[in-house]
């Protein structure tokens, strides 16, 4: 990074350290990425380094990251046993998450300035760090390496659309990755694409998307009888929709809506990404115009509605066993389509929006003809009715997205290995 570039980063890292003495701890996602900083400092101080141990630090972003990072964390915590394990994210709705690890530590990463990554280094002293994805933070990279900290990167992947491909993003981040001592990308592609990003050519491997196997595991341990599903479990033809935004709702109830016209005992389960009130509101409002009758999950009028309404996080990929067909979100919504791995993987045929070019586990699973791609309303109704008609193109759909999963197992013992290497 030239010098005039790394001076402007570091100045607004360090604006945004300062405004986290001074964000309200509510509000909206952003003034909490602030506010969950405040004295972060002194919170990874606090950890007791067994200076007689090695530790591997992971770092994911977000959730969907660090369910990437989970099987590796499983793997090298039985595995060695003796090892400390630490484990940061970046976004404040991951923290949650970061409680369901088991780990010896857990906190949010510090704001990327020179003087928050070396307390961080010294708190932790790791052996390895390791990221998770995509997300390398230039200011930390660098004080690492010069620690003789080992750096990598599993289920390395950078689509072709990705704003970090530009010169600005590439200037900024070509040191960072250029530093890596391993990286495991998901496909040839992929690693392609990070060499042409600063990774160099002999320190790459396929090694594979770690989430294949996380799907897989959490498709095989659900359980129809356990308490979330046994109320909700019939015979009544069921849609899961995941992870949507108010633009792929207006496309599904209105699909759905025609749908109940010629199916009257159809059901839909339907999960937000983000299930608040102001995002739950509308939905209970369309049920009611339509005389739809809608439920809360979990509330006891769940089992005979219409609509189940999932108002919480972090059991999606349960529901998904109840699904004779999925949709999955996003596809409508600038963000891009979301993982469609999860119902996947429970041999559930899968429909999403338009906006999925740069999903590779869609494009997979459409050349695999388990997945449909919906450009609007009316053919989203027709994808949903035609797999909801057909029982025996349905299995047919179903078994070839759970074979497409099942092609990419693997990846997280190939991601170990490479952990594993590292912490060597």
């Amino acid at each position: 990074m030239n010098l005039p570039l790394r001076v402007g980063y570091e100045g607004a890292a360090l604006l945004a350290r300062a405004l986290a003495s001074v964000a309200p701890a509510s509000g909206g996602k952003l003034l909490r990425s602030f506010a969950v900083r405040r004295g972060v400092r002194g919170r990874y101080a606090a950890f007791v380094r067994r200076s007689d141990r090695a530790l591997l630090w992971m770092h994911a972003p977000s959730v969907g990251e660090g369910l990437q990072a989970r099987p590796v964390l499983e793997l090298a915590r039985s595995r060695l046993p003796d090892a400390q394990l630490a484990y940061t994210y970046f976004s404040p709705s991951a923290a949650r998450f970061a409680q369901s690890l088991d780990v010896d530590f857990r906190d949010v990463l510090p704001f990327d300035t020179t003087l928050d990554a070396r307390a961080a280094l010294q708190a932790l002293a790791p052996t390895a760090l390791v990221f998770s994805k995509l997300d390398v933070w230039p200011t930390l990279a660098r004080e690492a390496s010069r620690r003789g900290i080992h750096l990598g990167l599993i289920s390395a992947t950078l689509a072709h659309g990705s704003s970090r491909r530009g010169a600005v993003a590439t200037a900024l981040l070509r040191d960072a990755y250029a530093r890596l001592d391993r990286v495991g990308a998901i496909s040839e592609g992929d690693a392609e694409r990070l060499v042409a990003l600063g990774v160099s050519a002999g320190r790459i491997s396929v090694t594979g998307d770690t989430r294949y196997d996380q799907v897989w595991a959490r498709a095989a341990a659900a359980k129809l009888d356990a308490p979330l599903l046994a109320p909700l479990r019939g015979g009544r033809p069921t849609l899961v929709a995941g992870s949507t935004w108010p633009s792929d709702e207006h496309h599904l109830l209105e699909a759905w809506r025609r749908i109940r016209e010629r199916h009257a005992d159809a059901r839909l389960i339907l999960a937000p990404h983000e299930p608040t009130i102001a995002h739950l509101a509308p939905i209970e409002q369309w049920c009611e115009r339509e005389s739809v009758a809608c439920a809360r999950l979990g509330s006891s009028a769940a089992p005979d509605a219409d609509v189940v309404l999932v108002d919480r996080v972090g059991v999606l990929g349960e529901l998904y066993a109840l699904a004779d067909v999925a949709f999955v979100g996003g596809g409508f919504h600038d963000a891009g389509l979301h993982s469609v791995l999860e119902p996947a993987a429970f041999g559930t045929p899968v429909v999403f929006g338009p906006q999925y070019r740069d999903s590779r586990d869609a494009v997979l699973l459409l050349d695999a003809r388990g997945g449909a791609a919906a450009p609007d309303t009316t053919s989203l109704e027709a994808a949903l009715e035609a797999w909801l008609d057909d029982p025996p193109a349905r299995r047919a759909a179903g078994d070839a997205a759970r074979e497409m999963v099942r092609a990419g197992l693997g990846a997280a013992e190939r991601s170990y290995e490479l952990v594993a290497a590292l912490l060597r």
